[in-house]
């Protein structure tokens, strides 16, 4: 199990990304400060931290340093400024890798994916997922079903690599906006229901993999495609 820990004394940064890592099925811990994280850190292994920079109490560089004494888990610093010598700063510290506030949710996911492959914490992805007579190749980007290639657009595309990924979790329409859309995405609910049927219209025989969550939204049922 990927365990993340999360050190940003912003309740909602903390928010958004917890959301966003438990979409992936990891485990997630947070601290709003240095001290807290690193009494969290004496009682559990991570496989990756994000570290804010500016934090009272403990910032991010005293408690980076007092990290690398014992531990060489992998480190992403969040930082508000984008100066050379932070950047120097972090790496002569042993940070692993950066990120610039305000940043993208999923750009910040994409590099912690990055970093947990690297250190061997996260295997590479599967390159197929086979569900009866549906074949999603993640490396071509293709979809067959029944041996029959499937014409999907890039967001139909992502939809259903999204949920494939995550079967029997069930996602609102304003998560899967975030997650498949952007963050930053300001589209409405609608959006993501109009995907949706067009999806399962081409999906055809299979169209009941993605099942309606009454009162929430949708989720993903490996059961539904012979």
């Amino acid at each position: 199990m990927i365990h993340i820990l999360l050190v940003d004394d912003d309740p909602h940064i903390r928010s958004i990304i917890r959301e966003y890592a438990q979409a992936e099925n990891w485990q997630f811990s947070e601290a709003a400060n240095g001290d807290e994280a690193m009494k969290i850190v004496a009682d559990s292994d991570f496989s990756l931290i994000v570290l804010d920079v500016m934090m009272p109490k403990m910032d991010g560089w005293a408690t980076l340093k007092l990290l690398r004494k014992d531990s060489a888990v992998p480190v992403i610093l969040l930082t508000a400024r984008d100066e050379e010598y932070d950047r120097l700063l972090g790496f002569e510290l042993g940070v692993d890798d950066y990120i610039s506030k305000p940043f993208s949710p999923r750009e910040l996911i994409a590099r912690m994916k990055a970093l947990l492959k690297r250190s061997g914490a996260l295997t590479q992805d599967l390159q197929t997922l086979v569900f009866g007579s549906l074949k999603l190749d993640l490396a071509a980007h293709t979809l067959m079903i029944d041996r029959e290639l499937i014409s999907l657009t890039p967001k139909e595309y992502d939809l259903l690599s999204f949920f494939s990924a995550r079967p029997g979790v069930a996602f609102t329409r304003d998560q899967l906006l975030n997650h498949v859309w952007g963050y930053d995405y300001y589209g409405d609910a609608r959006t993501v229901d109009t995907h949706i049927r067009s999806l399962r219209d081409k999906l055809g025989p299979c169209r009941t993999l993605i099942a309606t969550v009454w009162g929430t939204g949708y989720r993903f049922e490996t059961g539904g495609c012979k």
